[in-house]
C-alpha cells in the first residue's frame, strides 16, 4: 500500500462522511423525526458516533482497495462511474431493499435513501478513480 493509497482513502472518507451528512443530516432529517420510533435519539445516537466513523472508514478503505484491484489504463471518469454504479448495485440499492422488507419505512424515503446513496457513491467512484490515475489512460 503506498502513500497514494491512503491519502485516497482518507480523501474517500471525508466525501463519504459529508455527503451523508448532507443525504441522511439535512435532506433526509425531517423524514427521519416522522420516524423517531425506528432510530435513535440525537442524544442517544451520539453515543455510537465512534461506530459510524469506524464503518465509514472501512467503506472507504474497502472502496479504494477494490476499486485499485481492477484499475485499467483507460481513463478515469468511464472507470469511476462504472465502478460507482457497480457498488451501488452490490450495496446501496439492496441494501435499502433488504431494510425496507424488514422494517416498517415510507416507500417514499427508501426511494430517496437509494437515489441520493447510490449517487454519493458514484460520485465517490469516481473521486477514487481520479486519486487513483496513472499512466497514459489518467485523462477524461
Amino acid at each position: 500500500m503506498t502513500q497514494r493509497f491512503f491519502v485516497a482513502w482518507l480523501a474517500v472518507f471525508v466525501a463519504w462522511m459529508a455527503g451523508s451528512v448532507i443525504i441522511h443530516g439535512m435532506l433526509l432529517n425531517a423524514e427521519y423525526a416522522k420516524l423517531a420510533n425506528l432510530f435513535r435519539s440525537h442524544e442517544d445516537a451520539g453515543k455510537y458516533f465512534g461506530f459510524m466513523i469506524a464503518g465509514h472508514v472501512l467503506m472507504a478503505g474497502a472502496l479504494v482497495w477494490i476499486y485499485r484491484q481492477g484499475v485499467a489504463d483507460k481513463p478515469f471518469l468511464g472507470q469511476g462511474l462504472r465502478f460507482g454504479c457497480a457498488v451501488a448495485l452490490l450495496t446501496v440499492v439492496p441494501m435499502y431493499l433488504i431494510y425496507y422488507a424488514v422494517q416498517p419505512m415510507p416507500g417514499g424515503l427508501v426511494a430517496r435513501q437509494i437515489v441520493f446513496d447510490s449517487a454519493l457513491v458514484v460520485v465517490l467512484g469516481v473521486l477514487v478513480a481520479w486519486m487513483s490515475r496513472e499512466g497514459k489512460g489518467s485523462g477524461v
